[in-house]
C-alpha cells in the first residue's frame, strides 16, 4: 500500500472516532424553571427500524442513562402518571455514507534550474462505505408541547459486537456528551 493511501486512511480514522455535537434551543425560554422531567412516549424512537436497533435492552440502558444525566443537573423524573416540566424523547439515528478518498502518484515536479523532473502522474479513487450514528435527545415544554432544547451526538460506527458492559458504557458516555450542553448557557 502506498504511504499517501496510509496516511489518508489514518486521518480518516482519526477523524471518525469523535463526536460532532450539535445542540439547538428556545432562547426565549427560561430553563432555570424547569425542575421535573417526564418521558414522551414512545420514548425511544429508532431509524431504521431495525431489530438490531430497536431493542427492549437498548431501551432500558438509555433510558438509564438519560434518567442519571437529567438528575445531576437538578431535574427529578416526575411522579408517575404526571407530566413533568419537560418531556423527554430520544432518537437513535443509523444512516449509510459514503465517502470518496483519492490519492495522486507521480506526476512532474518543476526543476530547482528549470525543466521538469518524473513520469507520468495517475489518480487513484477509492470508495469507503460508513455508518454513522446519531444520538438525538429532544425536550419539550410539559404545558405546550413545543420543543425547546434538542441536543445530539454523530459518530462513525465501528464494525465488531460490543459486549453487554460496553454497549452501556458507550451510550452513558454519549448522553453525558450530548446532555453536557444542557441547560443551554
Amino acid at each position: 500500500m502506498r504511504p499517501y493511501l496510509l496516511l489518508s486512511l489514518a486521518l480518516l480514522l482519526a477523524a471518525c472516532q469523535t463526536s460532532r455535537l450539535d445542540r439547538d434551543f428556545d432562547p426565549n425560554r427560561d430553563f432555570a424553571a424547569y425542575r421535573s422531567w417526564s418521558w414522551q412516549e414512545p420514548a425511544v424512537r429508532y431509524r431504521p427500524d431495525d431489530p438490531r436497533l430497536d431493542s427492549d435492552l437498548t431501551e432500558q440502558r438509555l433510558r438509564a442513562a438519560i434518567a442519571a444525566q437529567l438528575e445531576q443537573r437538578g431535574l427529578r423524573q416526575a411522579a408517575a402518571g404526571t407530566t413533568g416540566d419537560l418531556r423527554v424523547q430520544t432518537w437513535l439515528i443509523v444512516d449509510q455514507r459514503q465517502q470518496q478518498i483519492s490519492t495522486h502518484y507521480g506526476g512532474a515536479w518543476h526543476g530547482h534550474w528549470g525543466g521538469f523532473w518524473g513520469g507520468p502522474g495517475y489518480v487513484e479513487t477509492r470508495t469507503l462505505d460508513y455508518r454513522v450514528g446519531t444520538l438525538q435527545i429532544d425536550l419539550f415544554d410539559g404545558r405546550d408541547g413545543r420543543l425547546v432544547w434538542r441536543g445530539s451526538a454523530a459518530q462513525s460506527l465501528g464494525e465488531g459486537s460490543p459486549s453487554p458492559a460496553e454497549r452501556a458504557a458507550a451510550l452513558r458516555r454519549t448522553v453525558a456528551e450530548v446532555l453536557g450542553q444542557y441547560p443551554p448557557h
